[in-house]
């Protein structure tokens, strides 16, 4: 019994520190390759983009504390913090390769994933990490039509 409690709560006691409370910012970048022409800071609210017509958009604008509470618990229920580092790997076969980058800092430490698209393992933790991506940029869209900007 000691044992089995040992196993079921040691990552959720080394992952503590990752708390709403804690939270101090968010960064998320997307591209293809190793150009990652998408991004956004949540310290800056500052949001660059290519559109539809290949033009550059920056835009300003920050989350609510419900919009950081929300992507916080879905990664908590996705598990974002048990992930590793990188999914995927980085392919010299084709320059479409997606890549995103997501990082979410808090007081204590800090959680950096780094997805690839052409991931061959594990379909479930591709599932998750592609479902987090989705996660994120909903809010992000939300957080800018709410601009209005």
């Amino acid at each position: 019994m000691i044992i089995y409690c040992y196993i079921y709560y040691k990552p959720i006691i080394q992952n503590a520190p990752f708390r709403k409370d804690d939270f101090v910012s968010m960064q998320f970048s997307y591209g293809l390759k190793d150009t990652l022409e998408n991004t956004y800071d949540s310290k800056t609210g500052i949001y660059h983009y290519v559109n539809n017509k290949d033009s550059v958009v920056t835009k300003k604008f920050f989350l609510k504390s419900d919009d950081i509470l929300y992507m916080h618990r879905k990664a908590n229920e996705i598990g974002l913090w048990n992930f590793p580092d990188t999914i995927g790997r980085k392919s010299d076969k084709s320059k479409l390769v997606p890549r995103y980058d997501i990082t979410f800092n808090y007081k204590e430490r800090s959680k950096h994933v780094t997805v690839y698209g052409d991931f061959d393992g594990n379909p479930k933790l591709l599932d998750a990490a592609v479902q987090m991506r989705k996660i994120i940029q909903e809010t992000l869209l939300q957080a800018e039509r709410r601009s209005g900007k």
